[in-house]
């Protein structure tokens, strides 16, 4: 294990994160919130433990040497402490006067893109820790490993084996170009414009350009954070949530497809994905099975835009809300969170287990079915007309399980710390999917479970955004062994 390429790309990417405060710091000066001390305390530790680590190495040049174990460990390392650091500003913010345990569990949500609070009354926050906030889904939504081999190129030396460890989906070869650098930044200038289009379009349908702003990170993250406590109900407008289900749907596909039809200026690109058409006919079918449920069986309780926005907000994983759940049927809330494990697609800013993952699982029960019949036929699995190798297909059957196997172990966690039942599994699930709103006492927020449980929800809402793998490695013998 090479430590000091390890403290040396640690120590860079950390030093990436402290220059990013200056956004914050600014917003502080300009609205003149009387909060610019609790980031300027921040960036100075922030930068001084990233110097630490980076200037004794910086003349290093360790030329092709990262191996895919380094690449996990620098990924999970840099994850934990981002988030450890990422709760400072919450901390030193004299209006919230939050413990550490909440301050990293807003860090840990906000990173994650998960969108879980423990805030409750969020219209009374300053500017700047609101637009930090939202900063973090932003920054997390693509990731900050794909960031700095976006804006590094002395990171290019393997950044491979980084791409690898942080990026979603389980087929984590795809680029877009041959060079890592050149892909990240490619998928950054899509995320850049899809930012901007939806900060304008949140702007034209009503919003202040603050909201909008803010707003859009979320949205385009797909991680739910607001500005307001009610979210995007606060400004009860059918122009903001249609802005919203639009900008939610995009965010959730793949942003290699968002690439190639740009490129190719064709929107037939996304039809001919498979991934694409389950998801679109998962909406589809959902909703309209939700909406004849609601009308036959409730008397027409929820309202059509309210589901179907709900729809696209739990499948995506963003967790946004456009009116109160609090008082649905039980058997709609539970679809709807559901949906969440279903997630969004691979490539996106989006959690769950993935629609990739789903259409295979679907295809090898397929093909059990058949083998059944045929015992000595050969049925390949093709997703996209491409045929999926056993490795590939036995590690997203060994994700599955291991999806499954935490989800279980972690609720019953919870259980055994005093949480009831409807609180427990949909917290876990909300973490795990990286969803954000629950059911049960985490409907609104999460402040009022205890503080175990806080640290057991960020663990989980981790586990989610870097999808088990990736964590869960490193905490093996094996790792270290071999």
């Amino acid at each position: 294990m090479n430590y000091a390429l390890i403290q040396k790309t640690i120590g860079m990417m950390t030093l990436v994160f402290a220059t990013i405060l200056i956004i914050p710091m600014s917003v502080s000066h300009f609205y003149n919130d009387g909060n610019i001390s609790a980031f300027i305390y921040s960036f100075i530790i922030i930068f001084l433990f990233g110097s630490l680590l980076f200037f004794p190495h910086r003349l290093s040049s360790f030329e092709s040497n990262m191996k895919i174990k380094e690449g996990f460990l620098i990924v999970v390392l840099f994850w934990v402490l981002l988030s450890f650091f990422g709760s400072f500003p919450f901390i030193f913010d004299i209006n919230l006067s939050m413990s550490f345990a909440d301050a990293f569990f807003e860090s840990v949500s906000g990173w994650t893109t998960t969108g879980a609070t423990i805030i409750i009354n969020l219209d009374e926050l300053s500017s700047s820790i609101l637009i930090y906030r939202q900063l973090l889904q932003w920054l997390g939504g693509m990731g900050i490993v794909v960031l700095a081999l976006a804006v590094l190129p002395m990171l290019g030396v393997g950044g491979m084996q980084l791409y690898k460890a942080e990026s979603g989906g389980p087929i984590k070869d795809n680029k877009i170009s041959p060079r890592i650098a050149e892909t990240a930044q490619n998928l950054w200038k899509v995320y850049l414009g899809l930012t901007a289009l939806c900060a304008g379009a949140y702007n034209l349908a009503g919003m202040s350009i603050f909201d909008a702003i803010a707003h859009s990170f979320s949205t385009i993250a797909i991680g739910g954070f607001s500005t307001h406590s009610q979210s995007i109900a606060y400004f009860n407008s059918i122009e903001i949530e249609i802005v919203c289900m639009f900008f939610m749907f995009l965010s959730a596909l793949n942003f290699i497809l968002h690439f190639h039809s740009l490129k190719s200026r064709s929107l037939k690109i996304y039809f001919k994905d498979v991934e694409f058409r389950l998801y679109l006919l998962l909406i589809v079918v959902s909703s309209i099975l939700l909406v004849a449920y609601s009308s036959f069986v409730h008397s027409n309780q929820i309202s059509i835009m309210g589901i179907l926005f709900q729809v696209i907000s739990f499948i995506t994983t963003s967790g946004f809300i456009s009116m109160s759940y609090e008082n649905w049927p039980t058997s709609i809330v539970s679809i709807l969170i559901f949906l969440s494990f279903l997630g969004a697609c691979a490539g996106s800013t989006g959690g769950g287990i993935k629609i990739i993952r789903v259409l295979f699982i679907l295809k090898e029960l397929k093909r059990g079915l058949i083998k059944i019949i045929h015992p000595s036929a050969e049925v390949p699995i093709k997703i996209n007309s491409q045929v999926i190798n056993e490795s590939v297909s036995n590690n997203i059957l060994l994700f599955f399980i291991f999806y499954l196997i935490s989800y279980i172990f972690l609720s019953l966690i919870l259980l055994l710390m005093g949480l009831d039942a409807k609180t427990a599994f949909s917290s876990i699930a909300a973490c795990l999917n990286n969803l954000g709103p629950g059911a049960g006492s985490v409907i609104e927020n999460y402040s009022s479970i205890s503080t175990a449980s806080k640290y057991i929800l960020s663990f989980t809402m981790l586990l989610g955004r870097l999808e088990i793998y990736t964590l869960l490695i490193i905490m093996t013998p094996y790792f270290w062994k071999y």
